[in-house]
């Protein structure tokens, strides 16, 4: 029975909301948990570890499994793996079995980053020239707030992490067996022949370091910008989250207007003008660090930080002779290590200068994605929306 495109982007888009929900749920209840755990900051921080390294652990083997199988049957594995890991994170009764739960989350995590965004990129198949890869990606941030807002009503109700994580799964798991029969058919074909362990080429290697820049200014906001906002603005406490809030919500905002741009201004140019955002947007709460001034700069941010995942995944899908399992794989790879090293980094130079020299920092990474945007392939500053020939998969693409 054939899919309308509609019914497919509706159950699509309650995966990428599935996911964002599923990571927003445990990201507000970490306070929580070090407290049931009776864990130190530094002994948090090393825990906090474990969920990168499984995201680590499973990327290669991400793109392998979504090129054999296809996205559709991959995707409703990751996400049942991910919802049924939420609740181990809030049952853990020590750090080991905490460590093991957040290893298997960010397994899965990553497994479903790769699969959804494969079946986002079939669903953009079927729109033509209408770009809608933007707007998987906002209700990823939408769930976000969602999750926030749930677990502040539920923390005021002094519901314990273990039953706010196992409602928040029997939802989820509901709600894949809503969607799971519209999900699209993968349309390439498997080559199955072997792990994601080589290394990019040329193009996307570029894709790659243009993740890796962009999730580096993300991880930055994420992590520091209420020690900024502390530190540096020495706002008020009742402002002190003001910058995360601004930053997020443009961000979210920013996402679902990237897809009108991109079918106008085409991927490069949008890229180039995320990146001046980017830089404009640090270099104001840099220079000018007084509340007003820092609010407009994390403003300026989010919308220059919302384009730059969605543009590189749907770019590193399209691109010839690869499958986008695969494609999707190597560049998040190579993304990947800007949102694990950079909020650390950020840390260190910050100890040897100062925070406001750090993010001066996190704006030459983001003007190098301006400058990265500049040699991408003709074909890259098309519209995303831009039909181009179905991927084939090579051996070449995955290493024996």
């Amino acid at each position: 029975m054939s899919i309308s495109p509609r019914r497919s982007r509706v159950a699509v888009s309650a995966l990428f909301f599935l996911s964002g929900l599923c990571f927003a749920s445990w990201a507000s209840r970490i306070p929580d948990i070090r407290l049931q755990l009776g864990l130190s900051e530094g002994q948090l921080g090393q825990l906090l570890l474990a969920m990168p390294l499984g995201s680590l652990l499973a990327l290669p083997l991400a793109g392998w499994l979504t090129d054999t199988y296809g996205s559709r049957r991959v995707v409703q594995l990751a996400s049942a793996l991910y919802a049924l890991a939420l609740p181990l994170l809030g049952w853990a009764p020590t750090t080991w079995t905490l460590a093991a739960a957040l290893v298997l989350f960010g397994s899965g995590g990553n497994l479903l980053n790769i699969a959804v965004n494969a079946q986002a990129l079939e669903v953009q198949k079927s729109y033509g020239t209408q770009v809608i890869m933007g707007s998987f990606h906002g209700l990823w941030s939408l769930a976000g707030f969602l999750g926030g807002i749930i677990a502040t009503w539920l923390v005021g109700w002094h519901q314990p992490p273990l039953i706010h994580f196992a409602g928040i799964s029997a939802a989820l798991l509901v709600l894949l067996l809503v969607v799971r029969g519209a999900l699209p058919q993968p349309t390439g074909h498997a080559s199955g022949t072997g792990l994601v362990l080589r290394m990019p080429d040329g193009q996307l290697l570029r894709l790659g370091l243009i993740a890796l820049f962009g999730l580096l200014c993300e991880g930055c906001m994420f992590d520091w910008s209420g020690v900024y906002f502390q530190k540096v603005v020495q706002a008020d406490k009742a402002w002190v989250t003001s910058g995360y809030v601004a930053f997020m919500s443009t961000m979210a905002l920013g996402r679902f207007g990237s897809d009108f741009l991109t079918s106008h201004l085409g991927v490069a140019r949008v890229l180039q003008l995320s990146s001046a955002l980017i830089c404009l947007g640090l270099l104001t709460a840099v220079l000018f660090p007084s509340l007003p001034t820092a609010l407009l700069g994390f403003l300026l941010v989010g919308f220059g930080t919302s384009s730059v995942i969605p543009l590189t995944y749907s770019a590193a899908g399209r691109v010839e002779g690869i499958s986008p399992g695969v494609a999707l794989a190597l560049v998040s790879t190579v993304g990947f290590f800007g949102f694990l090293a950079g909020p650390p980094l950020i840390g260190l130079l910050a100890q040897i200068s100062s925070l406001r020299l750090s993010f001066a920092f996190v704006a030459l990474m983001g003007a190098a994605i301006g400058v990265l945007a500049f040699w991408m392939p003709g074909s890259q500053k098309e519209p995303a929306g831009h039909s181009a020939p179905e991927p084939q998969p090579l051996a070449e693409a995955v290493a024996k």
